[in-house]
């Protein structure tokens, strides 16, 4: 047998997996001349949630990231994760956006592209991988590895015909490697010897293995590939492994030294990159913390929910303060991907399929549908493997909605020049459009703050470690102490109708006694909107992405007024009553909480 070649996802899978992708570039940047000189056969530094969480939450240019690496990193393949039609983001995009961004991906250093589509519909690869061959770079096309309830390979979906026929079609694409990427861990240690041995048997390609440790099999799966004659193996550093990430490369080469298929990579260098990890994770202890104590998740066996997923949704419930309903909606997951058809779960269907069953669980089943919900059911993202629940379909699409079934990207209209047109007062950076429009309302925040037009919020400002443990020592401040007792309520206590999702509540609202004195001068400030009025409130964090409507105009029930991007998804907002737009007082990319007010009606 050869030796075993490894690529390294430290930079990238690994604390996506582990740390919601919070790792910061300046704290990959020292050890990345060493990871160059160890030998892996590509390191996985960019793409997947890499992209969206540094201009979301870091402040950070992603090119600027890609270009760094490339400069400290010549001799190893770098290496992206691409979802096909839907790039780095999570829906479809126009075939010229595709091109642009696999063009300007290769050019600013990635060498490697990793193709998947979350349906394996070979229609969502084709025109990026004809882009990425034309860049001249290595096309690894790649099978997202799934089971139904059964939990092993052979279900009534997913069974050993279904990958062999999904690799001779992606090999057909001219792919020039072939990758089983197993984002859940649920693929067995025997499974993966006849599979990937099948997959040798079928094809003229290397073959690689990604897989996750959430179940713990990982090692043991990996090993059992190898036996199969696999050609390269996903593993990281160990300080980011195990978890829900990727197995560690220190035991792995261990496991194999002295052996025909030995590695040949340095312990030692190895080692010495961990122990800065070490010195750097305390900074981040908020985004690695977890609610489980036990190394693996046993229950992903039952659940299926991949790692990455689950540290996302952990972030999202605690952001909500509901992450006691975090069982409830590990329980909805699989009872909405089999409504859905048994979908993968993998971007953009986990988080897809994650957002809808947390709507599900905290305001009612399917009473708020993300738009992408919507196309999916609608046939905007491909085929699904197995039919949609119809009572589902029905709830979620109109009465006249007739499913698409051709090449999803076909009904997509250019948009490379709108993108453009968008950003044009601010930059002429075609990278800069291509962040647009990957992520209009999160990717114009981050442009106006890389421009200076903004000022860098607080919580986007990179920590010392120093900071970051002062910050645990310090007893939060009580508000009530500081604020001293409640007030008498006043006369000018209003009554207000508040929606939140499919949730009522009649608040009574009062100014604060310092505000009296300006409110007093002008009476629409005092009284606000008027008491009959309802208040379209926010029924959970996140972002504004545009309104529908117009103040003054003449709304129905049901009718779209407001699209909130929450947990990356578009979700449409319905007004709860008919009647007249009075105000819409939160600007349009404003990050806003659960309750926030989104748009005052006055019902008719």
């Amino acid at each position: 047998m050869p030796k075993i070649k490894i690529t390294d996802t430290t930079f990238r899978d690994a604390h996506q997996s582990l740390m919601a992708t919070r790792l910061r570039t300046e704290d990959m940047l020292p050890i990345a001349e060493r990871m160059d000189s160890v030998g892996f056969h590509s390191m996985e530094v960019w793409g997947g949630a890499t992209f969206d969480a540094a201009t979301r939450f870091l402040a950070e240019d992603p090119w600027e990231r890609l270009r760094a690496f490339k400069k400290l990193m010549p001799r190893t393949p770098l290496q992206m994760l691409l979802r096909g039609q839907s790039l780095v983001g999570y829906r479809n995009y126009a075939d010229d956006f595709v091109d642009a961004f696999v063009q300007r991906s290769a050019e600013a250093g990635i060498d490697v592209f990793r193709v998947f589509d979350a349906l394996n519909d070979e229609r969502n690869l084709s025109r990026s991988a004809a882009a990425v061959k034309r860049a001249g770079k290595h096309l690894q096309m790649t099978i997202c590895y799934s089971v139904t309830e059964e939990g092993r390979l052979g279900g009534p979906i997913y069974d050993l015909d279904y990958y062999l026929d999904r690799a001779r079609v992606f090999r057909g694409m001219d792919a020039d490697s072939v990758c089983v990427k197993d984002m859940a861990g649920l693929l067995a240690p025997y499974d993966s010897y006849t599979l990937i041995s099948a997959l040798k048997d079928a094809l003229d390609v290397p073959v690689q293995l990604h897989t996750h440790y959430t179940s713990g099999m990982a090692s043991m799966s990996c090993l059992k590939a190898i036996e199969a004659g696999v050609d390269v193996v996903d593993a990281c550093l160990a300080p980011l492994a195990l978890r829900t990430s990727q197995p560690a490369v220190e035991p792995l080469i261990m496991s194999l030294a002295g052996s025909e298929m030995d590695a040949g990579l340095d312990l030692e260098k190895l080692l010495e990159m961990g122990d800065y990890l070490e010195s750097v994770l305390p900074k981040y202890r908020e985004h690695l913390e977890t609610p489980r104590t036990a190394v693996i998740d046993a229950r992903v066996l039952s659940h299926q929910i991949p790692g990455g997923m689950v540290s996302n949704l952990t972030s999202q419930l605690r952001q909500m303060d509901a992450l006691d309903r975090l069982p409830e909606v590990l329980a909805e997951i699989p009872r909405a991907r089999k409504e859905m058809g048994y979908p993968p779960l993998v971007t953009p269907m986990s988080q897809m399929v994650g957002t809808q069953s947390v709507s599900n669980v905290l305001v009612g089943r399917y009473k708020m549908v993300s738009d992408e919900i919507k196309d999916y059911v609608s046939g905007l993202y491909g085929r699904a493997p197995s039919p949609i629940d119809p009572d589902v379909a029905a709830a979620i699409l109109d009465d006249d909605a007739q499913p698409a079934t051709g090449r999803p990207a076909d009904l997509i209209e250019p948009e490379l020049d709108k993108a453009r047109e968008a950003v044009r007062e601010i930059s002429t950076d075609m990278n800069d459009a291509l962040t647009y429009g990957l992520y209009p309302a999160t990717g114009m925040k981050f442009l106006r703050i890389k421009y200076g037009l903004d000022p860098m919020p607080d919580d986007m400002k990179p920590k010392t470690l120093e900071e970051a443990q002062a910050e645990r020592q310090t007893p939060a401040a009580s508000v009530a102490a500081e604020s001293g007792p409640p007030p008498e309520k006043s006369e000018n206590a209003r009554a207000y109708n508040v929606h939140v999702g499919g949730q009522y509540f009649r608040i009574e609202v009062d100014l604060a006694d310092d505000e009296e004195d300006d409110a007093s001068q002008d009476a629409n400030v005092a009284l606000g909107p008027a008491a009959e009025d309802v208040i379209l409130a926010a029924p959970m964090p996140g972002v504004v992405a545009r309104y529908t409507a117009q103040v003054g105009e003449t709304i129905g029930a049901g009718d779209t007024i407001v699209t909130l991007e929450a947990m990356k998804m578009e979700n449409s907002l319905p007004a709860p009553v008919s009647g007249e737009i009075k105000d819409f007082p939160t600007a349009i990319g404003s990050t806003v909480k659960k309750g926030d007010p989104l748009a005052i009606i006055s019902p008719r």
